[in-house]
C-alpha cells in the first residue's frame, strides 16, 4: 500500500523487535476472539509504532502518559503513528476572561 511521504524511510529500515511482539499480540487476541466481536484490547506505551495493515480491526489502548485510550483499528489508519489516535493532554475549556486580562476590565469590580 501507499504511505505518505514522511513516514516512508521507516519502512525500509529494519523493523525493530518491540512492534513485533506487539504484532504478534494483536494476532492472538484476533485468533482468540469469536468471530464478529471485537477482539481483547492490547495495552502499549509504543505511541511510535506505524499503523500496517495487519492491524486493522484490532483494539489497541494506546499510553498517553497517563492512561491507555482505546483506539479501534481502522483501515483509513495506515502509515498514522499510534500516538495520533492517543490525544496526550487535556483540551482547555476556556471560561470569562479573570480581572485584569483586558485593560478595560480594571475598573469593574469596584462597586
Amino acid at each position: 500500500g501507499w504511505v505518505p511521504p514522511p513516514r516512508r524511510p521507516r519502512f525500509q529500515r529494519p523493523q525493530k523487535q518491540k512492534p513485533y511482539a506487539l504484532i504478534k499480540r494483536l494476532r492472538k487476541a484476533k485468533k482468540e476472539a469469536t468471530p464478529g466481536e471485537k477482539p481483547e484490547a492490547v495495552r502499549t506505551h509504543l505511541r511510535g509504532m506505524i499503523v500496517v495493515p495487519e492491524m486493522i480491526g484490532s483494539v489497541v489502548g494506546v499510553y498517553n502518559g497517563k492512561s491507555f485510550n482505546q483506539v479501534e483499528i481502522k483501515a483509513e489508519m495506515i502509515g498514522h503513528y499510534l500516538g495520533e489516535f492517543s490525544i496526550t493532554y487535556k483540551p482547555t475549556l476556556h471560561g470569562r476572561p479573570g480581572i485584569g486580562a483586558t485593560p478595560s476590565s480594571r475598573f469593574i469590580p469596584l462597586r
